[in-house]
């Protein structure tokens, strides 16, 4: 329950998140008589003014000295699940940082369209058909027949809420479903059903059981690099990679070597190993555009509309429990 309107305090809060910043009226809702600074399109300078009374920030990101700069903030909300872009030991010691997630279904749903797409051929299919080319196996006896999702395994990497929803979708298509994760005996989210669960020092047996590999891990110093050579190595010659977690948890050479040689026979790239920057698209150090077994997609694989007006409800709401001294939700570690 809310407090009293009486006995709310009064917030002042900076956004400087631009795709957050276009549901203003969601963060907006409960239309308390907080100051909003939609700071997202602000220079530099007026943003680090305005962050040094924020008792809210609304960010994907914070460099240093802005966090240093938030010196009075109580609240930093990630407008995501990811806060590894979030210099957590430069932020006041009291304060608190959220993060937000609903992406779970979109980003499965790019998972089994990846999938699909990959096993089917359907880039190669379209750019024969575009250059004028009609191969199917009517007119190619070399065209291959395609496989159903019901007679593949897929093989996830990590269980949190965007491998569990990976696994639902998988699992009702017919695929077998199996995983490895930190915590094996931890309790499998309702409407997902594993045929196998291992720890993480079962990753290759995981890797080579399976036809389709989704990573989902969170990065950290345990996660960096976790599928390289090796890894890539123990996977059949006929299986994909969909890496929808972080870039770094793939080791770059690695995968690009696996995909040139066909070692692999294919990968999903959403998460990429940096930002778009001098003009160098998609942002990794190695051509993976020239690979014709890829498909390379910008990091959207979660833009969702409803993604965002939930996570936008999500921070309204611990905009309101902040204001009424009541205790916050997704509240992350700061160790």
């Amino acid at each position: 329950m809310s407090a009293p309107e009486s006995s709310r305090k009064s917030l002042r809060i900076v956004v400087t998140d631009p795709i957050i910043s276009r549901f203003e009226e969601q963060l907006r809702h409960d239309g308390a008589a907080h100051h909003w600074d939609m700071a997202a399109v602000w220079p530099a300078d007026r943003q680090l003014q305005a962050l040094a009374s924020a008792d809210v920030v609304v960010c994907s990101s914070l460099s240093p000295d802005q966090a240093a700069a938030a010196g009075r903030v109580k609240l930093v909300h990630v407008t995501g699940a990811g806060y590894d872009k979030i210099p957590l030991r430069d932020l006041a010691r009291e304060a608190v940082v959220a993060n937000t997630f609903h992406h779970a279904r979109p980003i499965a749903e790019h998972v089994l369209m990846v999938t699909l797409m990959l096993s089917r051929n359907v880039l190669a299919a379209d750019r024969a058909v575009r250059e004028g080319s009609w191969r199917t196996i009517a007119t190619d006896p070399a065209v291959p027949f395609h496989p159903t999702l019901g007679g593949m395994t897929m093989g996830l990497v990590g269980m949190g809420s965007i491998g569990s929803e990976v696994a639902r979708i998988a699992g009702l298509l017919g695929m077998d479903v199996r995983a490895v994760r930190k915590n094996p005996e931890a309790r499998v989210a309702d409407g997902v059903a594993l045929s196998w669960v291992g720890g993480i020092h079962q990753l290759q047996e995981l890797l080579a059981a399976s036809d389709v590999v989704v990573v989902t891990v969170p990065l950290d110093a345990s996660t960096e690099g976790m599928i390289g050579a090796p890894e890539l190595a123990a996977m059949k010659s006929s299986a994909l990679l969909i890496n929808v977690a972080r870039g770094a948890v793939v080791n770059q050479q690695a995968l690009f070597d696996a995909l040139q040689s066909r070692s692999i026979a294919g990968a999903g790239i959403d998460v990429w190993w940096g930002t778009p920057a001098d003009g160098v698209v998609p942002p990794a150090k190695l051509p993976f555009a020239a690979l014709d077994n890829t498909v390379l997609t910008p990091h959207h694989s979660g833009h969702a509309r409803v993604t965002f007006e939930r996570r936008a409800a999500d921070i309204a709401a611990n905009i309101g429990r902040l204001a009424d001294g009541r205790q916050l939700l997704n509240a992350v570690p700061r160790t």
